[in-house]
């Protein structure tokens, strides 16, 4: 399963040619996870910092009124750290792939901690392979990159 958040798009957002400043990406990531692991019924209470991030950035995203859907899954948990994935997009064309690194941390004691069982069971909820229409009947990604074998 995969998280969707609807991300508004602000006029502080674009750069000087009208594009979404590609800096402002990792803020919309950002806005994603908080959406994905603090709600009220589920969330990272004992808190997590980010580890790592990497951003491919596909197509420029032209600034609009109308929201861009960012979908978000996890595709790896560890005892002590989790992978998520996500895509920025419309449902035509993907602007942003990326992934981060987060690690659960004890801000009291301040130091990494191990994910809860209640955690990762929340996490396994939405593991994905990140394939799940990802790519075409003929093996080319959904905004035109042909697929590469890993």
């Amino acid at each position: 399963m995969r998280h969707l958040y609807r991300c508004p798009l602000r006029w502080a957002d674009m750069d000087a040619y009208g594009h979404v400043n590609n800096v402002v990406f990792l803020r919309y990531l950002e806005e994603a996870r908080i959406d994905f692991l603090f709600r009220p019924d589920k969330d990272f209470q004992q808190g997590s910092v980010v580890a790592r991030h990497e951003i491919d950035y596909k197509r420029q995203l032209v600034h609009r009124h109308a929201p861009v859907d960012i979908e978000l899954w996890v595709t790896e948990i560890r005892a002590a750290s989790f992978t998520l994935a996500y895509e920025v997009k419309d449902p035509d064309q993907v602007y942003v792939r990326a992934s981060t690194v987060i690690v659960p941390f004890d801000f009291e004691a301040g130091r990494p901690r191990r994910i809860t069982a209640e955690e990762k069971e929340f996490l396994r909820e939405y593991t994905d392979d990140g394939t799940a229409g990802a790519r075409d009947a003929a093996g080319a990604d959904r905004d035109g990159d042909e697929a590469v074998a890993a």
